[in-house]
């Protein structure tokens, strides 16, 4: 580790409150930039899941940013001196959809900070819990998981294939997708958008595709399979994926729900992720 990090349990149990507006005009880009079938939600209808990751975000300005494009760390997010941020997993339950229109409220809470050394050198990692109401109305609870890692973390070993999936959707991840999710989900992380930072800074080898974007299509895959939404939601990020690469989805039916994954053609597996619906 580059110090000891138990004094950044000080912030377990932080709180942040946001506000913001569904308006049909997001709802309308969400469902354009991710291709959606037929026509978006009208002002009253239901949003689809997932979209609440497009609310309630930080608008700061840019002295209030890291180098990163992040928000600068120690105020809501406690300092972890680790400068590599990313989202290692999610756990959501619906309790009932949002609707265009609504005015929603974000509650979020630092719920766990685990450092660890793992394979790739020192992390940590944040469990951030948020609440996303209507009035006193509890619409979606979820539990969002961050990696932090050093600069010179070595590339994990390379992984087998995933496999095929009963249902397989292809989707092509260009740069313009990814600024557009970026740009719907006000989130600054220079590795989506910026491919000189991206090489130069934190030496991948292209611009990062979102986890909250590829957990977002497999959560709609899950609800077009089982035509319903989860009723709860869970995934992993195992890998990176980077434009140029494409994106698969795969699922396939199981007792308890949809089993879903990611990978790159020909691949390993980048996220896996199970949606139940009982």
């Amino acid at each position: 580790m580059p110090e000891n990090l138990d004094h950044l349990r000080d912030w377990i149990g932080r709180e942040e409150r946001r506000a913001d507006w569904l308006t049909p005009d997001l709802a309308a880009k969400f469902h354009a930039t991710l291709a959606l079938p037929g026509a978006p939600p009208a002002e009253g209808e239901p949003a689809p899941p997932m979209i609440h990751l497009c609310l309630a975000q930080p608008a700061l300005p840019p002295d209030a940013l890291g180098g990163d494009g992040h928000p600068q760390l120690g105020t809501f997010l406690p300092p972890v001196p680790l400068p590599r941020r990313m989202w290692a997993g999610g756990d959501l339950r619906f309790h009932a959809p949002l609707l265009v229109g609504e005015r929603v409220t974000r509650v979020s809470r630092i719920a766990g900070v685990t450092p660890k050394i793992g394979r790739t050198g020192p992390l940590c990692f944040i469990d951030v819990e948020h609440e996303i109401r209507v009035g006193d109305d509890s619409r979606v609870a979820e539990t969002q998981t961050l990696v932090y890692r050093g600069d010179d973390a070595p590339a994990p070993p390379a992984a087998e294939p995933a496999p095929e999936g009963e249902t397989v959707r292809d989707v092509e991840t260009t740069p313009t997708l990814l600024f557009r999710y970026s740009a719907l989900t006000f989130n600054g992380h220079r590795i989506h958008y910026d491919r000189r930072y991206a090489r130069e800074v934190e030496h991948y080898p292209g611009l990062v595709v979102h986890g909250p974007m590829q957990a977002t299509l497999l959560c709609l895959l899950a609800a077009e399979i089982a035509g319903q939404t989860p009723r709860r939601f869970r995934f992993r990020s195992l890998s990176t994926i980077f434009d140029g690469d494409g994106l698969r989805l795969h699922a396939r039916r199981t007792e308890a729900g949809v089993s879903l994954w990611t990978s790159r053609p020909g691949g390993p597996l980048a996220m896996s992720a199970e949606a139940e619906f009982a």
